[in-house]
């Protein structure tokens, strides 16, 4: 009886013998890549092919930081590195250690060659781009009936608004035929009146998503009156029709947040602004209310009868304040009168002796500088015939006549001599 291995135990034996093969252990190997990956980590993943067969292949992050380009979809490599097991999905792949480049491959350089003409075209300009609009009830979806892609976006779709309308035309979109299943897809839905189309599928491989890159599916695309979201594959995914489209979204899951709005912030926003209206309708009213009562004050206000009152009142009011006006001006009158009689006199009186005592501080001044008040004291005043007040002896001659004013008489004297001391 044949013994029985486990699948663990198939997959690790395989992986033993590849991995003591000397070949196997260092080799390079030729090919186009495909469904390239940069992870966030830092590795790279990728697909190696040639016509007759394809594997997958990672190259770690620290291999592929010393690389000096980027490698792309359609790229013809060499790669370095051993072939080994990876053990969970059952597969071999190569551990690249180094990748040189060869060229691109065939899918590679038709996608660069159409993308070229038709950019020339205009066929991707902004000027062709038609907005999204924010509010649609029917959305139209291009791509396979089954898969991931389809149910992403009725999930989304219908999240999003319970009430939307899907209509989907179920395309081809791998495979022969792919391509023109997909562009009449977008040319029927264009003429069934829906307000957006999402034409789109999952992720995969350049071969797989050649559809979104052949010419008939990116002149349906810039030839359709409705607005159009591509969706291909992943968001490092990039075909022809995302060039072309109205709008390009990384995922279908994407396209479908962006096509259909959401239900329920629309019904809050709506209630704000049904909570607006409401509250400034309260206010243009209330402000109504309040002009009313002040016309109606202002016409009871301005009848005759209220005009001949109010006048009659305002008189009454100035005649009162004239009287108080006398009244209290005469009052003010006759106290500033009783003021004065009774504060002339003593004010006169105060006035005099101040007069008297700021003259007899003036005679006390005046004699203290008076000539006279020095000859009571023994000095005398000689001055010439002239008149002249002489103060030092060498102002006289002999012969000179002089007079000397002494108290109670004046002297007449001639100058005999003149004796000149020191002081």
């Amino acid at each position: 009886m044949n013994k029985v291995y486990t699948v663990t135990q198939i997959t690790s034996y395989l992986k033993s013998l590849i991995g003591r093969d000397a070949v196997l252990r260092a080799l390079s190997v030729k090919g186009e890549l495909s469904n390239v990956k940069y992870h966030s980590s830092g590795h790279i993943y990728f697909t190696v092919k040639d016509d007759g067969a394809s594997m997958s292949g990672v190259m770690f992050a620290s291999d592929a930081y010393a690389m000096d380009f980027r490698i792309e979809n359609g790229m013809k490599v060499e790669i370095t590195g051993a072939l080994g097991v990876y053990e969970k999905a059952g597969s071999y792949q190569i551990y690249a250690k180094k990748i040189a480049r060869e060229g691109r491959g065939e899918l590679y350089e038709r996608f660069l060659a159409l993308k070229a003409e038709l950019e020339d075209m205009g066929m991707f300009a902004d000027q062709y781009k038609q907005p999204i609009p924010g509010y649609i009830s029917r959305l139209g979806v291009v791509t396979a009936p089954t898969g991931a892609a389809v149910r992403d976006i009725i999930n989304i779709a219908k999240r999003r608004n319970p009430y939307i309308e899907i209509i989907l035309y179920p395309a081809k979109v791998q495979g022969e035929g792919a391509a023109e299943s997909v562009a009449q897809g977008i040319e029927v839905l264009d003429k069934a009146g829906v307000d957006v189309i999402i034409a789109g599928r999952g992720g995969g491989s350049i071969e797989d998503l050649w559809a979104f890159n052949e010419r008939c599916v990116a002149e349906a695309v810039f030839n359709c009156r409705t607005p159009i979201i591509s969706a291909v594959g992943h968001e490092t995914d990039t075909t022809i029709a995302d060039y072309v489209a109205d709008l390009r979204a990384p995922t279908p899951s994407a396209a479908a947040e962006l096509a259909v709005y959401d239900y329920e912030e629309l019904e809050a926003q709506l209630e704000g602004y049904r909570e607006s209206l409401r509250h400034g309708m309260d206010m243009m009213l209330s402000g109504r209310r309040l002009k009313i009562r002040e016309y109606a004050a202002a016409l009871r206000e301005n009848r005759p009868d209220s005009v001949i009152n109010a006048k009659k009142m305002r008189l009454a009011d100035i005649e009162n304040r004239m009287r108080a006006g006398m009244r209290d001006a005469g009052m003010r009158a006759r106290s500033r009168q009783d003021r004065l009689q009774t504060g002339l006199p003593r004010l006169m009186r105060e006035r005099l002796m101040s007069a008297k005592h700021d003259l007899a501080l003036y005679a006390e001044r005046l004699k203290g500088v008076s000539p006279l008040e020095k000859l009571t004291m023994g000095y005398s005043y000689v001055a010439d015939t002239k008149g002249r007040n002489i103060r030092d002896a060498r102002e006289l001659d002999p012969g000179d006549t002089v007079d000397i004013y002494m108290l109670h008489g004046k002297v007449t004297a001639d100058v005999r001599e003149i004796k000149e001391t020191e002081y």
